[in-house]
């Protein structure tokens, strides 16, 4: 089979829900992958920030093998020797009392904020049905009903109301729009993204998170960080709050939490909001699995052990400088923190975002657009100073075919 047979027969038979770069992918390790022609690539998409730790990392390939071998699924009906270890692991790392563990991103979303409205009418006493959770705009959170109900892109909500009401949507970076809102009593909760990924890597004014989290404090609302793209050592710091030395009250995170190997996804918190959901009242029949366990713990101790937060930093830096030092008509900006980046691109001679990605990827650097005229950047943090520099030059020529 060539490119386009494994392309027609996706099409032919799958869902048409995605719009993929045309290259079929069979083979990944480190900071490339290649094609079923052979072809290597730089990955500067990582699967959407799932592959921190690079592909088919040898100490993840070990520990599943292992741990597949032993005892995958045990389902919560019974105890397993591995989760009271991850959740320990968890609590040491990140210091919240609890952990619950899911499966998708989407679901740990949807489980915070099932624990924020269970919060709201327990705790601080709202009205049932009455409590409120502010949401910003431009947020992407996932694609279940309840989460598109918050959403304010329409290819995410267009025709699948009615939609979950409770939902407050504000400016993103803007406190003095938070402030108006969290004075209602009603409001249980502020969910944000410490950068938002999907609408085009948007980073905030200094400030922000302090600021929201001090507001939060104020008015009695729990703070919600859903850091399931910008944690673990995304942004150079194991969590993009870290940035400001905000903690949440809740911590959504996924992703990368399995190196890109598992479904992996989970919420920490601490007892007064954790403890208000009881036995039978949620769960998942993989969550919290122990194969997830195993993986999980060994992908952050990977994180901890080659210092993959410092290697963002540097990294990072070094990426945007020598982009905005390029002299191109298509960058219009060059934005982000740590491996999380973006460029603005200015369509030129009716070649935009997607033309570029396209020319990318003959010169051996795949990545996608979002929103039509951005382009994100963020390759497995792994990624040294040689590759790095050989992965820019390949990108400013792709840039170049244009001229």
């Amino acid at each position: 089979m060539n490119t386009q047979d494994y392309i027609r027969r996706e099409e032919k038979y799958g869902a048409h829900n995605y719009h993929p770069l045309p290259v079929v992918l069979e083979r990944g390790e480190g900071v490339f992958v290649w094609d079923v022609k052979g072809n290597r690539y730089f990955d500067f998409l990582a699967a959407y920030s799932a592959v921190n730790q690079g592909h088919c990392n040898k100490r993840l390939l070990e520990v599943i093998q292992k741990q597949a071998g032993t005892l995958a699924l045990t389902s919560r009906a019974f105890y397993s020797s591995k989760l009271g270890e991850w959740e320990e692991f968890m609590h040491k790392l990140f210091g919240y009392d609890k952990m619950l563990p899911m499966n998708s991103g989407a679901e740990a979303v949807e489980t915070a904020l099932k624990l924020a409205r269970k919060w709201a009418y327990k705790v601080k006493g709202i009205a049932r049905e009455k409590a409120k959770i502010v949401v910003c705009n431009g947020n992407f959170h996932g694609r279940t009903i309840t989460i598109i109900s918050m959403s304010t892109d329409p290819d995410s909500y267009n025709e699948y109301g009615p939609y979950t009401p409770g939902f407050v949507s504000i400016p993103y970076n803007d406190v003095v729009a938070l402030e108006a809102v969290l004075c209602d009593p009603d409001v249980a909760a502020f969910l944000t993204e410490p950068i938002q990924a999907e609408a085009g890597v948007f980073v905030p004014e200094d400030g922000f998170l302090k600021a929201a989290r001090e507001l939060c404090d104020q008015y009695n609302v729990l703070f919600i960080a859903d850091e399931i793209q910008t944690g673990i050592a995304r942004t150079g710091k194991m969590l993009a709050c870290d940035h400001e030395q905000v903690r949440p009250d809740i911590l959504i995170l996924g992703k990368a939490i399995s190196g890109g190997m598992y479904p992996i996804s989970c919420v920490l918190t601490n007892n007064e909001v954790m403890l208000t959901i009881k036995p039978g009242e949620h769960g998942s029949t993989y969550g919290g699995n122990p194969l997830a366990a195993a993986i999980a713990m060994e992908a952050l101790q990977i994180v901890l052990d080659e210092k993959l937060a410092e290697n963002a930093t540097l990294m990072g830096e070094y990426f945007r400088s020598e982009m905005k030092k390029f002299d191109s008509p298509f960058i219009e900006e060059v934005r982000g923190k740590g491996l999380l980046n973006a460029i603005s691109i200015r369509p030129i001679k009716g070649k935009q975002a997607w033309d570029v990605c396209l020319a990318m990827k003959e010169q051996g650097v795949i990545a996608k657009p979002t929103h039509g005229d951005i382009i994100r950047f963020t390759p497995p943090l792994i990624i040294n100073e040689a590759q790095m520099a050989d992965a820019i030059t390949r990108i400013k020529e792709a840039m170049k075919t244009f001229e």
